[in-house]
Parts: structure tokens; C-alpha cells; sequence
């Protein structure tokens, strides 16, 4: 932590980041730690390669979230956030890793440690809670800003507070978040209050594409560029869609696959997908994504991978065969 603090303080012109395909940890513990440092007069640019979830751009500075990395040589810092590997960042993990100095901070089991310095704490209920830690090292004094983000990265990341990554510490920081002026039920209105029809109609056909592994254990739903083309909808809306995948009785392991590319008319080639993972807790998912090339935590991982639609399906039925815990047992 002091080496990181050291160099955050020296730096002057940073640029901070978190994985594609962003979720309210991500977006928070960026935000955070970008309104954090710009109070101290650092330059500081905020970067993903993903279109910010609707449901997020409630967050403040959040119109300060940039998908494309200018001038990366001039950067003397980059910390990057809730990644497991420097590729999770997208395609602009090439120019950062240019970067003279850079910082991974994360909670994941599967980090691979990389970059000059490490903050990593896996008990941490989300890499919110570490920024948190980090900006009280750093001396700054958190507003209600800086506060919204860390409370909506820990409600996020935690499902709630139902999730078993859930600790005493995760409800302690989110009643000080509250005593700086977060409204709770502000903040669940725009994370999980209201839908676009075009949301409604995606779902309902996203419910529909629902295939069930013979073992009724793994559980796998489609979106389709087709899909979010007929509903009106963009990528960000396909977001929280794979709970219900998740939640049908008996199922362990869900599965979303999201199809990236457009495709012309008959074309049945390999595409990019983003697959989200989610188990019940009886299977570790973050190992299953790592056989991809991805991670994330035991409960809740992904990954990207370039593939045609029928092949991905047969590769995350095979799962059961794979896994003991997704086969029928009695």
C-alpha cells in the first residue's frame, strides 16, 4: 500500500482504468479513485474500452469515462482496476503497458500479478473496498462523490449483500458512504428500478433462447446482435440479464453468451463473444473461465473468446462432464 500511495502522490499525469464489459465495481472503484485524485490537482484521464451500463451513468464524472486512449506516451502512471490480467483492460492493453509505472489493484483470485506494483486483497469484498482503503492512506477526505461510487461498487459486487463475499467491513463502509449523503434507495432506483421496453423486449426474448444442459445443472442463455438490432436495445442492456439463467431450479452453473460482432445475412462463421459466468457457490467459475483465457471470482467470472455459436454451446455443456459438481447426482 505505501509504495503505491508514494507513487500516486509523485505521479502528475495518470491514467486509470478497469475491464472491458464494466460492472458497477469497475465503473465505481474507477470513478472513485479518479474524483479522489483530480482533488489533489492530478491530471488525471479515465479510460474503458466498453460503453458505460445505462444503469451506471447516474455515477458522478461518469460523462469523464473515455473509450479511447490518447497520447498514452504521455503518461507517467496508469492503475488498473478489477483486473485479473493486463488483457482484460481490451484492446488498449498494448499501449499501457508502454507506460512507464503501472498499478494493479484487485480483489480476484486469479490475478496474475502483473504490472510494478501490486495492491491485491482477495478477502476484499470488491475492488471498491480496496480504493476505499487506498484513498484514507492517501489523506483525502472522501465526499459524497467519491462515496456514491464506493457504495454502488460494494452494493454491486456483493449482489446486494447477498453474496458470500459479503464481510463486516462491506456494511461499515457503506454506512460511512451513507453518513456522507448516499441515499440508498437513490442509488438501488437506478441500479435496479427501472427498464426501457426495449430492456423488456430483449429479456423476453433472451428468456426464450434459455437452453438447459441433460444434467439440468448448467443453464445457458444467447443475446444476438439480431436481438438487440429488433428490441432498439444496445450492448449495455443485455447487463444482470444472466440472474434469471442463474436462479431456475437446480441450475449450478449459468451461462450468457453475448455475441459481439455483427454478422451478415447466413453467415454461421466464428465470431467474438463475451460469455458471463454465474454459479449457485457449489462450483468455482472463475477456474472454468480460466480455461478460456478469463477469470473473475468464484461465484461470478467471464471471458472473451472468438468461436461460432454452435461450438461455444457444446464447450459449455461439456462442463458437466468436466466438473463432478454439474453431473447428476443424488
Amino acid at each position: 500500500m505505501k509504495q503505491i500511495v508514494n507513487q500516486l502522490k509523485k505521479s502528475n499525469r495518470m491514467l486509470i482504468t478497469s475491464h472491458e464489459h464494466p460492472d458497477g465495481d469497475a465503473i465505481g472503484a474507477l470513478l472513485a479513485l479518479g474524483i479522489a485524485l483530480e482533488s489533489q490537482g492530478k491530471h488525471v484521464s479515465l479510460y474503458n474500452e466498453s460503453p458505460i451500463p445505462a444503469v451506471y451513468r447516474f455515477l458522478p464524472s461518469v460523462q469523464k469515462v473515455k473509450r479511447v486512449i490518447t497520447d498514452p506516451d504521455t503518461f507517467d502512471t496508469v492503475t488498473v482496476l478489477d483486473c485479473g490480467g493486463l488483457h482484460r483492460v481490451g484492446k488498449a492493453a498494448g499501449a499501457i503497458r508502454q507506460i512507464p509505472r503501472i498499478i494493479n489493484i484487485d480483489h480476484h483470485v486469479t490475478n496474475s500479478n502483473f504490472g510494478h506494483f501490486q495492491l491485491i486483497d482477495t478477502r476484499a469484498c470488491a475492488t471498491a473496498e480496496i480504493i476505499y482503503r487506498l484513498i484514507k492512506a492517501m489523506g483525502i477526505g472522501l465526499d459524497k462523490a467519491m462515496a456514491t461510487a464506493i457504495y454502488t461498487g460494494i452494493l454491486t459486487d456483493t449482489g446486494s449483500f447477498r453474496f458470500s463475499n459479503t464481510n463486516r467491513l462491506s456494511f461499515s463502509i457503506c454506512e460511512e458512504m451513507i453518513s456522507l449523503g448516499v441515499n440508498p434507495s437513490e442509488v438501488a432506483s437506478h441500479v435496479y428500478g427501472t427498464y426501457s421496453l426495449g430492456r423488456i423486449k430483449l429479456l423476453n426474448l433472451a428468456l426464450d433462447s434459455i437452453e438447459i444442459s441433460a444434467s439440468g445443472k448448467v443453464s445457458i442463455m444467447t443475446v444476438t446482435q439480431n436481438m438487440l438490432k429488433e428490441t432498439g436495445t444496445h450492448a449495455e442492456d443485455a447487463d444482470g440479464l444472466i440472474n434469471y439463467a442463474r436462479r431456475i431450479q437446480d441450475v449450478r452453473v449459468a451461462a450468457l453468451i453475448h455475441e459481439l460482432d455483427k454478422r451478415k445475412k447466413g453467415d454461421t462463421g466464428p465470431v467474438n463473444y463475451h460469455v458471463s459466468l454465474r454459479s449457485d457457490g457449489s462450483v468455482d467459475v472463475a477456474a472454468i473461465a480460466a480455461l478460456f483465457g478469463g477469470g473473475g471470482h468464484a461465484s461470478a467470472a467471464g471471458f472473451s473468446i472468438t468461436s461460432t455459436l454452435l461450438e461455444l454451446k457444446s464447450k459449455i455443456t461439456e462442463l458437466s462432464q468436466r466438473y463432478p459438481e454439474l453431473c447428476n447426482v443424488n
